[in-house]
C-alpha cells in the first residue's frame, strides 16, 4: 500500500512537471520578448537622431538663419536678444523694483537672469511644438521623411538660444558677480536631462496638436502656469512649506534650482534631485516618443 500510493504521488508529481514545462518555456520567450521590445522602444529614438543627425543640423543651422533673414543685424540677434533681455530685467528687477530685498537687488537680479536660462529654452521649444507638423505639412506626404526630428529641431533651436544667453550670463558673472567656478563642468548633467524631458514633452505635443488644434492655445495659458510655479521671480523659501513637496515634482523646479547651484553657488546639484530629473526625463523622452511613433501614421489623414 505504502508503495503503491508513494509510486502514485510520484507519478502525479512528474505529470505535473511535464505540464508545467511547456508553459515555462512559453513565459520564457513572452518575457524575452517583452525585454526586446522595451529595448527597441529605448534604442529606437537614439539611432532615429543619429541617423540624421546631418539632417537635424542642417534643418536647425537653416532655420537660424531664417529667423533673422533681412534684417540688418542678421544672425547677431542671437547675441543681441538675450543680451537686450538681461538688460532689461536688471533695468526693471534692479533699478525700478529694487527687488532682492535682504539678499541684495544685485543678487536677486542674477538669480532671476540664471533661472530664465533653461525656462526659455524649454518654453520656446514647447510652445511652438502642437503647430510644428502642421506648419511642415509638406514633410508629412513624403513617405521617406522622418516626422520624429521636427520636435528633436525645436528642442535644439531653444538649446542654441540658450547658449548663446548662457555665454553672455558667464561673461556677466565674471565681470559684475560672484565669477564662474568649476562646478560649470556639472552643467551637461543637467543639461542633457533637459533636453530629453524637452525633446519627450515636444513629441507628446506635436502628436497631440494634430489631433486636437486647441492644444497651442492650452500651452500658452499652461506655460504661463507652469512659470509662476517654478522658482524663477521669487526664491522657493517664499513657497508655503507644507506644499514645497508639490512643488518640487515640477522637473522644470529641480533644473532651475540644479543651475543656480551650479553658476551662483559654485556647488554641485543635490544628487537626489538630479536622480529625480533623469528617471523623469528618461521617462518622458522614451514615452513621449512612443506615443508620437504610434500614431504618425495618420497625420496624413488629419491635415
Amino acid at each position: 500500500m505504502d508503495a503503491s500510493s508513494h509510486g502514485g504521488h510520484g507519478g502525479h508529481a512528474g505529470a505535473a512537471a511535464l505540464e508545467s514545462a511547456p508553459q515555462r518555456t512559453r513565459l520564457g520567450r513572452l518575457t524575452r520578448r517583452l525585454w526586446q521590445m522595451l529595448l527597441r522602444s529605448f534604442y529606437y529614438p537614439i539611432r532615429t537622431i543619429a541617423r540624421h543627425r546631418v539632417l537635424i543640423a542642417s534643418m536647425v543651422r537653416r532655420e537660424m538663419q531664417g529667423r533673422y533673414r533681412g534684417s540688418m543685424a542678421g544672425a547677431w540677434w542671437t547675441l543681441i536678444q538675450p543680451l537686450l533681455l538681461m538688460l532689461t530685467y536688471y533695468f526693471v528687477f534692479g533699478i525700478i523694483l529694487k527687488a532682492g530685498g535682504e539678499r541684495g537687488t544685485s543678487a536677486f537680479v542674477f538669480y532671476f537672469i540664471c533661472g530664465t536660462l533653461p525656462w526659455l529654452a524649454f518654453s520656446e521649444a514647447v510652445g511652438r511644438a502642437p503647430n510644428i507638423v502642421r506648419d511642415n505639412r509638406s514633410f508629412v506626404t513624403r513617405v521617406v521623411f522622418p516626422l520624429e526630428i521636427l520636435p528633436v529641431n525645436l528642442t535644439l533651436m531653444g538649446l542654441v538660444t540658450e547658449g548663446f544667453a548662457l555665454i553672455i550670463f558667464l561673461a556677466a558673472l565674471i565681470t559684475l558677480g560672484p565669477g564662474a567656478g568649476w562646478t560649470a563642468l556639472y552643467l551637461p548633467a543637467v543639461l542633457i536631462p533637459q533636453l530629453l524631458f524637452t525633446a519627450g514633452l515636444c513629441w507628446f505635443l506635436a502628436a497631440l496638436g494634430v489631433f486636437l488644434r486647441d492644444t497651442a492655445q492650452i500651452m500658452t495659458f499652461l506655460l504661463t502656469v507652469w512659470f509662476f510655479a517654478t522658482p524663477i521671480v521669487y526664491y522657493p523659501d517664499a513657497l508655503p512649506q507644507r506644499f514645497l513637496w508639490l512643488f518640487q515634482l515640477n522637473p522644470m523646479y529641480a533644473i532651475v534650482e540644479a543651475y543656480r547651484s551650479i553658476l551662483l553657488e559654485h556647488a554641485a546639484p543635490h544628487l537626489s534631485a538630479l536622480a529625480f530629473l533623469w528617471l523623469l526625463s528618461l521617462g518622458m523622452f522614451w514615452l513621449g516618443h512612443g506615443w508620437f511613433y504610434k500614431v504618425k501614421k495618420s497625420f496624413a489623414d488629419l491635415i
